[in-house]
């Protein structure tokens, strides 16, 4: 494989983006009997197809996606290369791929721009998506750092905490449980959930918080897609939502949500700077976790006071 050249790494990943030998061509500036070549001359070094050539396009074999892996990851490390060559000579520049839970957007953008103030030169992009997309995106290496409240079990990472990040279960101001103190996890079971869709981290959490009542887990609730939705949707009277905190914060201040008073809530996670194990951190990857502990809690939400003043317990007596 010593043979191989970056041009022909870069031509085998424009194909397996495009699909297409003249997709491919239009994107390297080239010609499709140039990429066409590239091809050949790898599949030939070797020894195997790369691509299966199809009606709907080109589609990569087992053989083309360990290439299309390791293109990916010279790369990153050629990037990682010219990082480290700038911090030699003393250049605080770079690049960092940031990639967050949907949960983490109502403080990333904050966060990045602190981060941005305090190092101009380091270009930053931000990919947001929920639990499995993050994890797919440390997998594919599409970002550099996500940012997550559980490190995933199937990567190999590095986990850092810089911050709680609790859970908690909001209703309209007028729900009848409003007011209630120290209600049972029997009774806020029989409530209606509005939840999020299968491979979100806050919708993991609700399972286990509920896993415990016989049955309930056989309907979970209404699934809906965002936070925003769920959110419009608690306020609107369809239900009850079980969601992190840092999404709320705006709603509780403005009195547009309440937080129930749940036994056993709210359940305090953390939150999670994930990075890859099985690659060199880069200069800004660094910065950036730096940055994150010395900093990062000042950019998180902060919740006032959580329950109502005037209050009953779930027995109907004062407190």
């Amino acid at each position: 494989m010593l043979n191989v050249t970056l041009r022909q790494l870069r031509a085998l990943q424009a194909i397996y983006s495009s699909g297409k030998i003249s997709s491919a061509a239009k994107e390297l500036g080239l010609t499709a009997p140039a990429v066409t070549l590239q091809l050949k001359q790898v599949e030939e070094e070797a020894g195997t197809m790369l691509f299966d050539r199809t009606a709907d396009g080109m589609r990569p074999t087992d053989a083309g996606l360990a290439f299309i892996e390791a293109a990916q990851a010279i790369g990153e490390r050629l990037c990682l290369l010219q990082d480290e060559v700038d911090a030699i000579k003393g250049i605080r520049k770079g690049t960092l791929r940031l990639g967050v839970v949907s949960t983490a957007k109502y403080f990333a953008p904050q966060l990045m721009a602190g981060f941005m103030r305090e190092f101009p030169d380091i270009d930053m992009t931000l990919a947001t998506g929920n639990r499995q997309e993050t994890i797919a995106n440390l997998k594919n290496h599409a970002v550099d750092i996500a940012l997550m409240g559980r490190p995933p079990k199937d990567v190999p990472v590095r986990a850092m905490v810089f911050g709680d990040h609790p859970l908690v279960i909001v209703a309209r101001p007028d729900h009848p449980l409003a007011r209630v103190r120290d209600i049972s996890k029997k009774r806020i079971a029989q409530e209606h959930f509005l939840i999020r869709e299968r491979g979100s981290g806050t919708r993991v959490s609700l399972e286990i918080f509920l896993g415990e009542i016989p049955g309930r887990l056989d309907n979970l609730g209404t699934e809906m897609g965002s936070n925003e939705t769920i959110k419009q949707a608690v306020m609107a009277g369809l239900g009850i939502a079980f969601i992190s905190a840092h999404t709320v914060a705006s709603e509780l201040e403005t009195g547009r949500l309440v937080i129930l008073d749940v036994v056993g809530m709210p359940i305090r996670r953390q939150w999670f700077s994930i990075s890859r194990s099985d690659r060199t951190k880069s200069p800004a990857m660094t910065a950036f976790e730096d940055f994150l502990l010395d900093k990062g809690t000042m950019y998180l939400p902060l919740l006032s006071t959580l329950y109502p003043d005037a209050a009953y317990r779930e027995d109907g007596t004062a407190r």
